[in-house]
């Protein structure tokens, strides 16, 4: 008979303390000390419930929790008991049955797992190290079976850093070495987050239920509901979920139980079965309670948004009051990102729009404030907009529009600091394609050592595999860095048409109210008729603006009527101050040419305010449109005005300050656009004229398509 020495340890934390720390998966060996005979069948067990055995190569894996205790028992030696103390690999080692027991070690002290391990410990910190590490140990392979575990934890890897499609190839190769139902399990999951689920559902309906262990037959019916969720097939996915927690029940697997209530819950909602879905929330909020704070209000927040989206905003609003508080207590323990949904400003931002869809305004404002408060503290602009936006939206309904355009101005303020931060987003996208390509190179390379490993200890069968692996990885990576750059291309696009729609839209607020400002003063003096036909005017203005609000470019004859609809608005107000002069070539086709809208605006009205406006007699504003070439246009802006230096001086620093803006809105616009349609406007700014008033000459260059 068999039998080693019992191995235990001290167990600081109670029952309950230990089921609120994270799950890990332990890998084991169980051999005959001096034969180095594996045993199999042993069985092995966690007092939480969980079981497995030792396979025919003595090896187990067992999903533990730090401070559980490990039961390894057989018929032919007696039980050992050992306590987990971290994520380690461990071995038993049976002796025969002399005055010498046995020994129960941790790790097998072996260059390859020990590089292995160091790849596992990097793999949520950096890629690079972590591939770098498993290159090296792919060198130390003396085995079919290390190879294996070697490309499967490279594609845990993958799976972490959401590079799902090299996962799966990864999980193939490993699977291709040694099929275990760990890595089937694994590569089900890779291909359900890689959106290929007929894929998916293959692997789970062919594996073998009498192989895997509770916990694996938890996680397989849990795999496929998570499936036919993604598919929309809601009461396929409630049927696995259930059999799924019926297991996890049976068992005592208690944080599966809470996760499989709330995705039974979430799935009867989306069939529509509110009742029901309420039935499996409550569940899940009492079993998350009895977890750790941040599991707790995690699954408050979940049921939150059940309620919002079936409008019971008082228990919406009720529950992320309570979320704030444990909320800010986690954050004095740890960090928060903003992309988490357990942010102070994110719950802020979701009372207060609950309370305005409940009509209840002056309950929502507090909470909006404080949102845009905290996300300006955190710098999260996402919902430094959505708050900023949604308290605009507020201010307008109930007539405050005062408080309504001091909104509307951070709001504004919100989207220039949301463009920037999508500008340097773009910048990290291509950041990251550098270094995805350079670990595909480092692949490609782990990939022929691993060929070259394996020539001189696999047969003819294995040695084709990797050699099909190989290929199948390359292209693989190719395919991954064109369609990285294809996402980045169209990343940096739809950043430039959001910058684009949203400098189209600052037409010049000034003008505006100003504009509106001449209406009220034509009706104060009884002249309605006056009154009438600029307003007239200044609407077909408006409308022709929003008409052109989506467009990139538009024909030069509609924005050469835009001009002329504008300075003759202008002209109305100012007749004491300036003539003006619209030419246009006869020899330019203003069909055939293409502008931007509204380029042109702000330069008139620089000229009409800032130059002329002071002219102590008589000015004049020259708009002149001439060939250039056969494919190039000039449009010459000028005035007899005061000046840029005389116009500077004269200015208040708020004046100053909106001047620069809206010409840097002007410049931002052309760098985009010709960025986009490759130098097709050109801008010179100058004086028109040496002595008196100096005046200004702006030139704008249009190139045809």
């Amino acid at each position: 008979m068999l039998c080693p020495i019992i191995v235990s340890a001290q167990n600081n934390l109670d029952d309950e303390g230990r089921k609120k720390l994270p799950l890990f998966t332990v890998r084991g060996f169980i051999r005959e000390n001096e034969t180095y005979n594996p045993i199999k069948d042993a069985n092995v067990e966690v007092n939480g419930g969980e079981y497995t055995s030792s396979n025919l190569a003595g090896e187990f894996r067992i999903q533990v929790r730090k401070g559980d205790e490990l039961r390894i028992s057989h018929k032919d030696f007696e039980t050992v008991y050992y306590t987990i103390k971290d994520n380690e690999r461990i071995t038993v080692d049976v002796l025969p049955n002399t005055t010498r027991s046995g020994v129960f070690k941790n790790k097998r002290n072996t260059s390859f797992n020990s590089t292995l391990d160091s790849a596992i410990v990097y793999k949520k910190k950096s890629i690079e190290k972590s591939v770098e590490f498993i290159r090296e140990s792919i060198k130390q392979s003396k085995s079919v079976k290390n190879n294996a575990e070697a490309y499967e934890v490279l594609a845990d890897v993958f799976m972490y850093w959401k590079q799902y499609d090299l996962a799966v190839n990864n999980y193939r190769i490993s699977l291709n070495s040694l099929k275990t139902n760990e890595v089937k399990l694994k590569l089900a999951e890779a291909y359900k987050k890689n959106k290929n689920y007929q894929e998916s559902l293959s692997i789970y309906n062919d594996l073998n239920k009498k192989e895997l262990s509770n916990y694996q037959l938890v996680e397989l019916h849990e795999g496929i509901g998570d499936v036919y969720f993604e598919i929309n097939e809601f009461e396929k996915a409630i049927e696995a979920y259930k059999k799924s927690l019926e297991k996890a029940k049976k068992h005592l697997i208690s944080p599966k139980v809470t996760n499989l209530n709330s995705k039974i819950a979430e799935s009867y909602n989306k069939k529509g079965a509110i009742n029901e879905a309420e039935e499996y929330f409550d569940n899940s909020l009492d079993l998350a309670s009895k977890q750790n704070k941040t599991r707790a209000v995690e699954e408050k927040l979940k049921v939150a948004d059940f309620n919002n989206s079936n409008q019971f905003f008082d228990r919406e609003i009720e529950l992320r009051k309570q979320s704030i508080e444990v909320i800010k207590d986690i954050e004095k323990d740890s960090i928060i990102d903003n992309e988490s949904p357990l942010t102070v400003q994110k719950q802020n931002y979701k009372i207060g729009n609950a309370y305005y869809l409940q009509r209840n305004y002056e309950a929502a404002i507090p909470y909006l404030k404080e949102s845009i408060k905290e996300a300006e503290v955190k710098e999260d602009l996402v919902v430094e907009y959505d708050a900023a936006r949604k308290l605009t939206e507020v201010y307008e309904d109930v007539g405050d529009y005062a408080n309504a355009l001091k909104a509307y101005k951070e709001y504004t303020k919100s989207v220039e600091k949301l463009n920037k931060k999508m500008t340097e987003d773009i910048v990290q996208a291509k950041r990251i394609g550098r270094k995805i390509r350079n670990d595909a190179a480092r692949i490609e390379s782990l990939e022929s050592e691993s060929k070259i490993n394996m020539l001189n200890i696999e047969k003819e069968k294995q040695q084709r595999i990797i050699i099909y692996s190989l290929i199948i990885g390359v292209f693989l990576l190719l395919l991954t860095a064109y369609l990285m750059f294809k996402y980045i291309k169209q990343q940096r696009l739809a950043n430039n048409l959001l910058a684009l729609k949203s400098l189209r839209s600052q037409m010049n607020p000034h003008f505006i109210f100003n504009a509106l400002n001449s209406v009220n003063s034509f009706i104060a003096i009884n002249d309605e008729r006056t009154a009438n036909k600029y307003l007239s005017d200044f609407s077909k203005l408006m409308r022709a603006v929003l008409e052109n609000s989506e467009e990139d470019f538009i024909p030069l004859q509609k924005e050469i009527e835009l001009l002329e609809l504008y300075t003759k608005l202008e002209h109305f107000r100012f007749k004491d101050k300036f003539e003006y002069t619209i030419t246009i070539d006869d020899a330019i086709d203003v069909e055939a040419f293409q502008i931007p809208p509204m380029l042109l605006q702000p330069y008139i009205e620089n000229a009409v305010w800032h130059g002329l406006r002071y002219k102590e007699s008589m000015g004049l504003l020259d708009i002149s449109i001439h060939k250039k070439m056969e494919d190039e246009i000039e449009i010459i802006i000028a005035d007899n005005g005061i000046g840029r230096e005389k116009s500077k001086a004269l200015k208040t620093q708020n004046q100053q300050k909106q001047n620069s803006k809206g010409m840097g809105n002007i410049k931002k616009r052309v760098t985009i656009l010709n960025e986009m349609y490759k130098d097709k406007v050109d801008v010179f700014i100058d004086d028109y004229q040496a002595e008196g008033d100096t005046g200004t000459k702006v030139v704008v260059t249009i190139k045809k398509d």
